[in-house]
């Protein structure tokens, strides 16, 4: 404010006055006062540019590995199939097969801008789709992964191990990796789980938003506590083949119950610390302890809903107020609706930030350790982002927010894909191991069936 009091001074002198002296000598002061405000701008914005340069030579030699993105099934739902959208263009703002509008959060010049070096791309299935179907379901969403690796071959290509990984990133393509979100898919079944490895799944998620015949996830009523007997001879196999374990979506029974039964380490492969956000799909941090035992990985997602718990608490509002108005005009949806416009103008929804989702980072560093973070995005699999984090080129904006707040350049490469690297090369180490000890597994579903009734056998004798 003294600095505009001073340059009006100098205006209204030379009117009044009409002292040209005096009028140049106010000038100055006025520009010699305004010289700090620039000293101090200045030094900010140099260690802005000194960061992201910072950032972009960490990642261009350790690129991204993002654990999670379901362009497949936004693929499949929005287009059909890959011929009827094209990756190698922007994305953000396409029309459906049905002619609505879709925002997608992937493609290939925002890839390559993001430094993204690696993909686990998920083949998720809706849990309602279960048994044979859901075998067919599944082995469709893996030919859309591999269909878009072969449209693409100087962007993609398939990766089985870390070493193709690298390879891939040094050859200037973006390594693609299939994960299978939810155990569900594999229909009870350890011949399907060697099949979908064969094909190149190196990751499954023990559970989606239900529960398995054999695991409970954590957006379920509890009905095993855990893990079946059946559940750890799937844990275990996965540990023969070295297909990742990934306890996303798992209920805390089961991510103790795998965690005490894998052999390798485990990943998250797109959740949050639930210490900060009380969310069920998030981590708690006795879990987050027995990780860092395990030397396994958590990655961190993106999903405002698990980051924030400003946006989590205005979720559980929100459907209060419309179950409340639901009821309250039953059969009368005009006025239910009026009534739900008028309380989102009154409640307007909180936006999760960049700077949450990096206190998530560091709160799972924290009681984790640093070689136990990675990055779970998300991303064509959530309908919202934190704001400056809406797609595949906005990586770099969460690690300058990381830099700032002290990482070092090789903590940055952990995060960005060194730790993904080490927790894979050790499963491959232990499944290596296993092989040469064991045969595949022959286990089924029927053995829980024969567990509880030697359990009620074992208690009507005691």
């Amino acid at each position: 404010m003294a600095h505009h009091a001073i340059c009006g001074a100098a205006s209204s002198s030379h009117d009044i006055t009409g002292d040209a002296m005096t009028k140049h000598l106010r000038l100055l002061a006025c520009l010699l006062a305004t010289l700090p405000c620039v000293a101090l701008a200045a030094p900010q914005s140099a260690k802005d540019k000194a960061l992201s340069t910072r950032v972009d030579r960490v990642l261009t030699e350790t690129p991204v590995i993002d654990g999670h993105n379901d362009l497949p099934w936004e693929i499949r739902s929005q287009f059909g199939n890959v011929g009827n959208l094209d990756l190698a263009a922007d994305t953000s703002n396409l029309r459906s097969k049905t002619g609505d509008d879709v925002h997608l959060m992937t493609d290939i010049p925002r890839a390559r801008k993001g430094h993204l070096g690696a993909q686990f791309w998920s083949v998720w299935i809706p849990t309602s789709v279960t048994g044979p179907e859901a075998v067919q379901m599944t082995l469709e969403q893996i030919d859309i992964v591999r269909t878009m690796v072969a449209k693409y071959p100087k962007d993609f290509e398939m990766a089985s191990t870390a070493d193709d990984i690298q390879r891939i990133e040094k050859s200037g393509r973006i390594a693609s990796l299939i994960g299978v979100e939810g155990g569900h898919q594999i229909n009870n079944s350890l011949p399907v789980l060697r099949d979908y490895y064969a094909l190149g799944v190196r990751y499954m998620t023990l559970t989606h938003g239900k529960n398995t015949d054999w695991a409970d996830s954590a957006t379920d009523k509890p009905a095993h506590h855990g893990l079946t007997p059946f559940g750890r001879a799937v844990v275990h196999e996965m540990n023969r083949l070295g297909m990742l374990v990934d306890l996303s979506h798992v209920s805390p029974d089961t991510m103790t119950a795998a965690l005490e039964a894998t052999k390798a380490p485990v990943i998250f492969s797109h959740s949050s610390a639930r210490a900060l956000d009380d969310h069920p799909r998030d981590v708690p941090d006795d879990v987050l302890r027995l990780v860092k035992q395990n030397h396994g990985i958590v990655m961190a997602n993106f999903y405002p809903t698990f980051v924030s718990q400003a946006v989590a608490n205005w979720n559980a509002d929100r459907a209060g107020a419309s179950a409340k108005f639901d009821a309250l005009y039953v059969g009368q949806p005009e006025r239910a609706k009026a009534a739900m416009d008028k309380w989102k103008q009154a409640h307007p929804q909180p936006k999760a930030t960049i700077a949450e989702v990096a206190d998530h980072i560091e709160h799972l560093r924290k009681i984790a350790g640093v070689e136990s973070v990675g990055i779970g995005s998300d991303f064509d699999g959530i309908e919202v982002t934190p704001e400056g984090l809406d797609g595949v080129d906005t990586y770099p904006a969460l690690f300058t927010e990381l830099a700032r707040r002290g990482w070092s350049d090789d903590e940055l490469a952990d995060l960005a894909g060194g730790n993904l690297l080490r927790v894979m090369r050790e499963a491959e180490a232990v499944a290596e191991r296993l092989q040469a000890q064991e045969a595949p597994s022959h286990a089924t579903i029927e053995m829980d069936a024969a567990a509880k009734s030697d359990s009620k056998n074992g208690t009507a004798g005691a």
